[in-house]
Formats: structure tokens, sequence, C-alpha cells
């Protein structure tokens, strides 16, 4: 309740006193995840107008990711756990998740691996974990994606009433951190503007932590107003 009453409901903030605001707030026990939030001017019925993609923030998501890798055994299995995956693996792995085992935050499969793994549509697809070559999860390059999502990349996609939220980072995170990390996430999602997209694209955009309320961010020229 003393979280509500620090802000104004129906104001907007500059996104740098948003982030103020946000950790200025009472906060749980737990270190809180930070999101962002938009709501697009896009309609996700329509196949252009998808918004999907990945973005690296600087400061990192402040989250442990967990990697599972479908590869066969070789250069691409051996990068896979060089670089740090927990779980690598083929037709192992592909019987777990059958099995309903799904103890991961990113799939990153091979092209060649990804004949089989499709099959598991029904099990990864509504976690949002099947692998996709738009955020960059089907690749043979498995060294780098897992080292990258470790390091902070994030995925982000619109979902079916037009909003569209990602991690930017912890309330535990400085300031500043939250604020390039945010700006970084911003800069992302309107460069992933689908051409087919008229009007206005970010018609509003919000800040909040796991257990807070959201602080809504101004806008300015279509963009967050930083200042």
């Amino acid at each position: 309740m003393k979280a509500i009453g620090m802000i104004d409901p129906e104001a907007k903030y500059p996104l740098n006193k948003a982030v103020e605001l946000l950790q200025a707030m009472p906060h749980a026990k737990f270190d809180e995840t930070v999101e962002i939030s938009f709501n697009l001017g896009v309609d996700p019925k329509q196949s252009d107008q998808m918004v999907r993609g990945t973005v690296s923030l600087p400061h990192g998501s402040g989250r442990k990711i967990r990697v599972a890798v479908f590869t066969k055994a070789g250069p691409s299995f051996d990068a896979a756990v060089a670089a740090g995956a927990e779980n690598v693996g083929f037709e192992d792995l592909i019987a777990k998740c059958t099995g309903g085992w799904v103890d991961f935050d990113v799939a990153i499969a091979t092209p060649e691996a990804m004949a089989e793994v499709r099959k598991l549509g029904k099990v990864l697809g509504p976690r949002g974990l099947m692998p996709n070559p738009k955020t960059g999860t089907v690749t043979d390059d498995t060294g780098k994606a897992v080292k990258e999502f470790k390091a902070g990349r994030v995925e982000y996609k619109v979902d079916k009433t037009s909003n569209l939220s990602l991690p930017v980072g912890k309330v535990s995170f400085a300031a500043e951190q939250i604020l390039d990390n945010a700006k970084t996430a911003i800069n992302a999602i309107e460069k992933a503007r689908p051409a087919s997209a008229k009007g206005t694209y970010i018609r509003s955009i919000t800040l909040s932590a796991t257990m807070s309320p959201g602080v809504h961010v101004a806008l300015k020229g279509g963009t967050a107003a930083t200042e």
C-alpha cells in the first residue's frame, strides 16, 4: 500500500524518474526482477506484424539462465558444454522433454536437430521455449549463443493482446544500470517495428518490479522521455 501512495497512477514520468521511483518503493525480501512492458500498435494476428527477437542488455538481466542445447555429438555439442550449457544432448534430451521435463529457461538447437525438436511443439511451444531462427536459438554456433544468453541476452515476443514485456534487471542494480538496460530494450523494440504497422507504434511503456505497482513512462516523439 505504501508503494501505491508513492506514485500518481494517472501520471507519466520520464524514464530516469520512473527508475528512481521504482527503486525508492518498499520491496520484498528477495531481489525482485525489474520489467519493462510495452503496449504496441500492432495486430499480432497478422503474420507481418509480429514483433519478436532478442536484445543483449549491457548490464545483464540479473537472472541465472539455464540453457538446454539440442545437438548431436560433435563440435556443436562440445562448444555448448564448454560455454556452460546446463543440458546438452539430442535423443536423450528430446526423450526427457517428451516426458514433460522443461527445467530450463532457453532452448537452443542446431538446424540439423530441428527436424526432431519440432515434434516437441506441444511441450515447448506453450512455454515459449521452442527454438526459432528469429531469436538466434537455431544455430550451429551453439557456444556463442549459450554465452550471449547467459551474459544477458533476452528474448521478447508480443502477445495476442499487443503487449510485450522483458526483464531489464533487478531492484538491487544501480539506477544507471537499470536505465541503460531499459534504454537498450526500448531501442530494440523501436527497431523491431514492422513495416506494415500504421499509426502510433509504441502506445505505452510501464516499468515495474515483481511486487510493485507499475510506473507509467512518459512518451515523447513516439519513444520514452528520458528526463
